[in-house]
Parts: structure tokens; C-alpha cells; sequence
């Protein structure tokens, strides 16, 4: 399969290896619903990395960003659309390429956009520069390093405790904020909030000094729904269960050494680059239709909030209190589909249907006579 690269993922789950070999996506989506019962409706996906020879082929401009600026590049496209907006990133791309192209795109002035992440526990800030001394010099751009998992013991008295709700459950936590620079050579003030709960250390980031710490808290805690997206998009539309594979692929070698060619920098064969470029592309459209697929369970489960439960469709041992669940939808669905479509002739969607039947009859008449 063309794309396919060796990966590496820093997870805290022994069930999941550190290298694998696969393919990079990068996902955006929008939260919607209420706070009680979020979801997140996939927008965009597309593959981030691994084809950078397979884009040469087309004339195309091969892009030197990392998947990390990509995704903030998507972002802001998307915001767009929809205006100011706030998004919600994993630790791994608290990055300075990444912060300096959110100020360049911010500074364009169509749209404003910040970032609440997570930041690395080895994490080091600075103080904001004291006055500057008499004398020749450039003026100092920094303090002191602020080494921040060691506030979590010096500034233990100035924590405060609060109970606040948290994926869907009260909890007690323990936070302290603080504004440092961050970043090497770039210096951005940053607000970081300092979480202590269920004995669990963690250190949030935000590009917004607005935001209060609670907020801040809060809003980290809705990434989560992203992984939930993920999960329903593998296991129930199939989204990642893909096989699209091409003869003229060179095959992958698990023990290819660094500046070595890749195997689409061996492709020549002008033949071979088209039929490689359509796996790539037939890749990109059975994930494009999956999350259009999600989307749309996810946009009906959303606007029926309060109004229709999952016990009504199926059984359920432990019926969901908040929005149907997208699988409760699809098994309603593949009930009652076509008895929908009747009801509706003037959809376009049973129009096309009928139309399609109508002319596999007609081939059939002719076959027959």
C-alpha cells in the first residue's frame, strides 16, 4: 500500500507498541451538542505524510511543513467558515513551527484562532525578563528558567481545590496558573494551567491569557471525544478496515535505513505512478465517505438530544442518558431505511434510487428479448 511509513507513538497504554508501520492521517473536527453529551463530527482527513514523491509525480508544490503545522493550516482553513474558534490539540503539538504559524495566520486578520493543549511533563518556561540593566547590549527576551513539573512541590501551598464536572463526572481537582514564555528563540507568553486529580499530574497550555484556568480545564477535557470519534469510525462504519493495495507498489522495507530511497522514489515508470496514484486517491475517498458517514449519525444523534432515547430503538442493558449512540442509529437504520426512503419520493436520494432501478430493468428487458 502506497503511504505506508514507520510510526512512533509515546503512549501511556503497554497495549500499544511504541513503532508500527501504517499510514499518518490528520483529522479535524467540530464539537457539537451540549456539554453534558459532546460530539465531535469529523470535518476533514487526509493523509499527512509518506507520499511526498507520489505529489511530485502530479506537479504539485511538495510541502516541507510538518503534519503538526499541517493540521494548524487545516484548522484556520476551516475556521474560516466558521469564525473565531478554539482548538484542541494533543501534547504532541505544542511545537514552536506550530505557534509560529498560528501568529502568522492569525496576523492575516480574517479570523482568530487559539490552541488549548497539553504540554510535556520535561516541559521548561521562562519568566518574563526584568528591567533592563545600564550598559551596552540587546535587551534580555527572558527570565529565569521555570523548570514546571517542579511547581507541582514548590508552589503546593498555592494550589486551590475545587469540584468541577469532567467527562460526565463530578470530580475533586487540584490547579495552579501561571503566564510564562515559551518556546526557544520565540519566546510566546503562554498561560499553563498545573492539574493535580485522582493522583494524576498533568500540565495544560493555552495560546489565550482570556482564559481562565477552570475554562481551560474544562476545554481539554472535551479532546477526549475526539478518541471516542476515532473509535466509532473503526468500529462501526469501517472506516480503517481498508485494504487498497497496487501490483507496481515496490513493497516496504521493514528494514530500510535512514537516506535510503523510499519505495515511491523507485517508481519511474510512468504507468506504474498513475495506477500508484489511484490507490492513494481510492485510500483518501473510502475515508472521505466514512466520516461523511459519521457525520451525518453524529449530526441526527445530535439534533435529538432529549427527545428520543436509545431504549426506543434497541434494547439496552445501560441505556445512554445523553444523545443516541451512533451505533443504536445504524442498527435503526438498517431497519427502517428503505420504509423512510417511501415515505419520502421526492428526496433526491430516492429519486436517484429509483432511477437506477429503473434503468437495471430496462437492461434486464433487453437481455430477455
Amino acid at each position: 500500500m502506497p503511504g505506508v511509513k514507520k510510526l512512533f507513538q509515546e503512549s501511556e497504554n503497554s497495549a500499544k507498541p511504541e513503532y508500527m508501520h501504517g499510514h499518518m492521517f490528520g483529522g479535524l473536527g467540530i464539537l457539537a451538542g451540549n456539554f453534558r453529551s459532546w460530539a465531535c463530527i469529523p470535518l476533514s482527513i487526509r493523509l499527512h505524510d509518506g507520499l511526498q514523491a507520489a505529489r511530485e509525480w502530479k506537479g504539485a508544490s511538495v510541502s516541507t511543513a510538518s503534519h503538526v503545522v499541517q493540521m494548524v493550516e487545516d484548522s484556520y482553513h476551516a475556521a474560516l467558515t466558521f469564525g473565531d474558534s478554539l482548538l484542541l490539540l494533543d501534547r504532541y503539538f505544542l511545537t514552536v513551527p506550530a505557534l509560529e504559524k498560528l501568529r502568522e495566520l492569525n496576523n492575516s486578520g480574517k479570523v482568530h484562532m487559539e490552541i488549548v493543549t497539553k504540554a510535556k511533563k520535561s516541559c521548561t518556561a521562562f519568566q518574563k525578563p526584568g528591567p533592563r540593566k545600564p550598559g551596552r547590549g540587546r535587551p534580555p527576551k527572558k527570565g529565569d528558567a521555570v523548570h514546571l513539573k517542579g511547581l507541582f512541590a514548590s508552589h503546593k501551598e498555592q494550589f486551590m481545590e475545587t469540584e468541577t464536572e469532567l467527562y460526565g463526572k463530578k470530580k475533586t481537582i487540584r490547579y495552579y496558573s501561571i503566564d510564562l514564555l515559551w518556546g526557544q528563540k520565540l519566546y510566546q507568553e503562554l498561560r499553563f494551567v498545573l492539574v493535580e486529580m485522582d493522583g494524576i499530574q498533568s500540565i495544560l497550555a493555552s495560546t489565550s491569557l482570556a482564559l481562565d484556568p477552570l475554562s481551560i480545564i474544562r476545554l481539554y477535557s472535551y479532546r477526549f471525544r475526539i478518541e471516542c470519534t476515532f473509535r466509532e469510525l473503526k468500529q462501526q462504519t469501517g472506516a480503517f478496515c481498508y485494504h487498497f493495495w497496487s501490483k507496481h507498489m515496490p513493497k516496504l522495507s521493514y528494514y530500510q535505513k535512514k537516506g535510503e530511497p523510499t519505495p515511491l522514489e523507485r517508481v519511474e515508470d510512468e504507468r506504474s505512478r498513475k495506477k500508484i496514484l489511484k490507490t492513494v486517491r481510492a485510500i483518501e475517498v473510502h475515508m472521505e465517505l466514512s466520516c461523511i458517514a459519521m457525520g451525518i449519525l453524529q449530526t441526527l444523534s445530535s439534533r435529538f438530544i432529549g427527545k428520543v432515547c436509545s431504549s426506543q430503538i434497541r434494547y439496552q442493558r445501560t441505556p445512554s442518558k445523553g444523545r443516541v449512540s451512533e451505533a443504536a442509529l445504524m442498527h435503526y437504520f438498517r431497519k427502517h431505511f428503505f420504509r423512510l426512503l417511501e415515505q419520502k419520493p421526492k428526496s433526491y436520494i430516492t429519486q436517484i434510487i429509483h432511477e437506477l432501478q429503473e434503468e437495471s430493468e430496462k437492461h434486464w428487458d433487453f437481455l430477455a428479448s
